[in-house]
């Protein structure tokens, strides 16, 4: 039930607690699946580019490359990326996917996304356009809020 007197306050603590509780349940629902969500992210990222330096892929990703160090190597040792000497830079390390990482992050995705469905699914198409245009509006207000911070991926929507 919607409180059209909410405090902009008490509407983003909301959105935050559902947005954290939704990032879980997909996150559960694509470990039982035998890949995290960040995981994905990863890999997603190299099935996108192909093979891409590992600074690369920590700005990609927004994340400090000491972190994604250690995702690579834990990645790597489960065969689902490999890494490589650059050609054009012998210091840097190229990753890129496997075929057992693509077909792991196919069954990731597919556990995600059947989630999103259920959960966005459910709201038909009305809905889940205002659901949009919000998500377009809090953008814009992120944007404004906080100059000079990069935004995150790029987010495609499906046509």
């Amino acid at each position: 039930m919607s409180d059209a007197t909410a405090a902009p306050g008490e509407s983003g603590l909301r959105y935050l607690t559902i947005g954290h509780r939704l990032r879980r349940v997909v996150d559960d629902a694509m470990t039982a699946g035998g890949l995290s969500l960040a995981r994905t992210k990863v890999l997603r990222v190299l099935d996108r580019r192909g093979a891409v330096r590992q600074t690369s892929l920590a700005a990609d990703l927004g994340q400090a490359p000491r972190s994604v160090t250690q995702a690579v190597e834990a990645l790597e040792r489960e065969g689902l990326v490999e890494r490589a000497a650059d050609p054009d830079d012998g210091r840097s390390k190229l990753v890129s996917l496997t075929p057992q990482g693509a077909a792991a992050l196919a069954a990731g995705t597919a556990a995600g996304e059947r989630i999103l469905r259920e959960v966005f699914g459910a709201m038909g198409p009305e809905r889940l356009a205002d659901v949009d245009g919000l998500l377009d509006a809090i953008e814009a207000g992120l944007a404004a809020a906080t100059p000079g911070h990069e935004a995150g991926p790029p987010l495609t929507r499906a046509s």
